[in-house]
């Protein structure tokens, strides 16, 4: 998905050149443009591509008209989502209704008036990212920007099911600020967020594309990591603790305590794969704090 700041992505699709020419004058100031000629260049492009915000699809093309273009995509999960135009040269009110009907969120008729074009657009664009600013905020921390417990529920599932289901390395890191309701009652809740802000800031820039950070509860925080083997996800949990202990946020010494286990047989729930984690967490707060501990560390 792109970020909610950056210029978006519109892909045209006509097979008339000229047509190509007088959208793309009317709106490349304000987005970056990607262009095909016939459905299957669409689609192919498509495939690469996986930052398009937005298509304006004429209805009239050789290969594959703009219904079935259409239908297509609504069809396909990777571009089902993506909010679709029909500029076409078909003026009646009922070739709009059946344009409408098929699932096109508006439709521009030709020739194109570059007032309406960028008019339709924008509203388009907002709606977009609305929902995406919606769906960002439903699944992330408001304060940290990190995922949120609800999302660990989701995408936590996923990733234990899959490597149970391909016998692949999964490790859990689950990291407790130490002390933090005496941070919170020393300096107050404003300096509590800043440290919180930086453990998780942390968390960031440590991680791997396939690693999954999540502020889990309070001053707690949950790393999954993909492919990552239980000696990997120590080494992790040592590098991340050293970085945390280094950080002195507001001027404020932190420390963190780790608890780190990896995925076995045994694990038939992602809640048991994840209370072994916290079992090792309280082992590491039982034992001094500002440690990392594992899960075979309890049997020892």
């Amino acid at each position: 998905m792109n970020n909610l700041e950056e210029k978006r992505t519109i892909l045209i699709i006509d097979d008339i050149a000229s047509n190509i020419q007088s959208l793309a004058a009317v709106l490349k100031e304000e987005y970056k443009l990607k262009i095909a000629t016939s459905a299957k260049d669409a689609f192919e492009l498509l495939k690469r591509e996986d930052g398009i915000d937005l298509i304006l699809l004429d209805i009239e093309m050789p290969d594959m008209d703009g219904y079935e273009t259409l239908k297509y995509l609504q069809e396909n999960y990777a571009t089902k989502d993506i909010p679709i135009i029909f500029v076409t040269g078909y003026i009646s009110s009922e070739d709009e209704e059946k344009g409408l009907e098929a699932g096109a969120v508006d439709y521009i008729t030709k020739p194109i008036h570059a007032g309406i074009v960028k008019a339709r657009v924008k509203t388009q664009m907002t709606i977009k990212v609305q929902k995406e600013q919606l769906r960002y905020e439903a699944l992330h921390d408001r304060l940290t920007g990190l995922y949120n417990r609800y999302q660990l529920d989701t995408e936590g599932e996923r990733k234990f099911a899959r490597a149970k289901r391909h016998k692949a390395d999964l490790s859990i890191i689950m990291l407790d600020i130490d002390h933090f309701k005496k941070i919170n009652d020393t300096y107050g809740h404003s300096i509590g967020d800043e440290v919180l802000i930086a453990v998780a800031g942390v968390l960031k820039e440590n991680k791997r594309i396939e690693d999954f950070s999540v502020r889990f509860g309070g001053e707690e925080f949950v790393v999954i990591l993909e492919d990552c083997n239980l000696e990997d996800a120590v080494s992790k949990a040592e590098s991340i603790r050293t970085k945390i202990e280094s950080l002195i946020p507001a001027g404020v010494m932190v420390t963190s305590s780790f608890g780190v286990t990896t995925l076995q047989e045994k694990h038939t729930t992602l809640e048991e794969f994840l209370k072994e984690a916290d079992d090792a967490l309280y082992f590491s707060k039982e034992h001094g704090r500002n440690r990392v501990s594992t899960y075979k560390d309890l049997q020892k």
